[in-house]
């Protein structure tokens, strides 16, 4: 794991935070998988507020010099995936979010909070 993973959770993190994104978690997962360091997931009330939120991770990465290497699911998506390599991002519908329960899957993963990582 690398200070550049912990800048790229951090700065989604706080992306996802400016939108109002509703239960923010960082799970560090790179002990127990090669996909990536991190996985940050989030929900939000409505279309229109996911819309915001992957606007605002789009705009705040690029901002901190990160590109995506592809994004899963469109501005109508009840579940988007963002891929920065070593962060992958997943914003959800409140209900897609209980369905999928990715905390659950990846539940030997550590969760981190915000501050732990600067």
């Amino acid at each position: 794991m690398s200070e550049t993973s912990m800048t790229m959770a951090r700065v989604a993190y706080d992306a996802l935070d400016e939108k109002l994104g509703e239960d923010i978690e960082i799970l560090k997962i790179d002990e127990i998988s090669v996909i990536a360091d991190y996985l940050v997931i989030a929900n939000g009330d409505n279309p229109n507020q996911i819309r915001a939120m992957l606007e605002q991770v789009e705009q705040r990465m690029s901002e901190a010099g990160f590109d995506s290497k592809r994004i899963e699911g469109n501005k109508n998506s009840t579940w988007i995936l963002m891929d920065y390599g070593d962060v992958i991002v997943h914003i959800f519908s409140r209900e897609d979010r209980l369905f999928y329960d990715l905390e659950r899957i990846w539940r030997d993963g550590t969760k981190v909070n915000r501050e732990d990582i600067g």
